[in-house]
């Protein structure tokens, strides 16, 4: 399994390359919104700034350079921006490691 940055609203969580995004970025305390996990929904959706991801088909309309966080597995280190704020689950979990990876701001 391969280590990797993700970037995301500002802050940095080490993740790796076989999982989608929205899982690590749950393991890492933070709370992107979803309703379905498998891409029909469309809510996880995000802009993604850099780097690029292997991109699971999906029923959810997504425009160029977005991504549904969901069904999206990082290729390597990659930026993502969501439109709202995906705050912590706690603030402390913000520079606490969890199962694989760590959430601190940059």
């Amino acid at each position: 399994m391969s280590q990797i940055t993700i970037k995301v609203n500002g802050m940095k969580v080490h993740g790796n390359s076989r999982e989608p995004l929205l899982i690590q970025l749950e393991r890492a305390g933070l709370r992107p919104e979803f309703q379905c996990r498998d891409g029909m929904c469309g809510a996880c959706r995000c802009k993604l700034a850099a780097g690029a991801v292997d991109q699971k088909d999906s029923m959810a309309f997504i425009a160029p350079n977005e991504i549904l966080a969901c069904c999206a597995i990082p290729k390597s280190g990659v930026e993502v921006e969501f439109a709202y704020d995906i705050g912590e689950t706690e603030q402390e979990d913000l520079t606490k490691n969890t199962l694989s990876g760590t959430a601190h701001r940059s």
